[in-house]
């Protein structure tokens, strides 16, 4: 019977710490995105500005030489351009909007910045077009301080939450 308790104490204590931890991580998870988003921006700026790269190539160059954590909504965005072909690139940004709030944990206003650029591709001369870069640059540096506040805030706070509900939990059955 000691040995029942003992296993159901267990696992009670570590799945509350396991939801906390999973919680938590959700806060790292945005601040590590956001910085391989900037990266892979960068890459797309390099290519469009500098190298005078077409759109689709440009977009496939950052989904070879970025980070996959990220870089894969690039290749989505040129996949949905060249084979819905519905005219505006924003249409191919905004096909990848659910991606970017399920599988990246970003928020509406770290979306709504990416998704800003798709509105400014291709419809600008290439200075324009560095003018605009910098500006999204700016936003997700500013997007990214939040982000690092957020989670040095957050992060600690939530694995903490977990334990300390697992031992309340427990304390409350014995």
């Amino acid at each position: 019977m000691a040995l029942i308790k003992l296993l159901l104490v267990s696992s009670i204590f570590f799945t509350c710490s396991i939801i906390g931890y999973i919680y938590s991580r959700k806060f790292s998870l945005r601040l590590e995105n956001l910085m391989y988003l900037e990266q892979c921006i960068k890459i797309l700026e390099t290519e469009i500005v500098y190298g005078a790269t077409p759109l689709p190539e440009a977009l496939s160059n950052v989904y070879n030489k970025g980070n996959s954590r990220v870089s894969f909504i690039f290749n989505e965005i040129k996949e949905d351009l060249l084979t819905n072909k519905r005219g505006q690139v924003h249409n191919s940004f905004l096909s990848i909007e659910d991606n970017l709030y399920n599988n990246l944990y970003l928020r509406k206003e770290d979306v709504e910045t990416f998704l800003s650029l798709g509105r400014v591709l291709g419809t600008s001369d290439r200075m324009d077009q560095q003018k605009n870069f910098l500006l999204i640059y700016n936003q997700i540096a500013a997007l990214i301080l939040e982000a690092k506040f957020e989670r040095n805030k957050n992060e600690k706070l939530y694995k903490s939450l977990g334990i300390i509900t697992g031992i309340g939990i427990i304390i409350i059955l014995i």
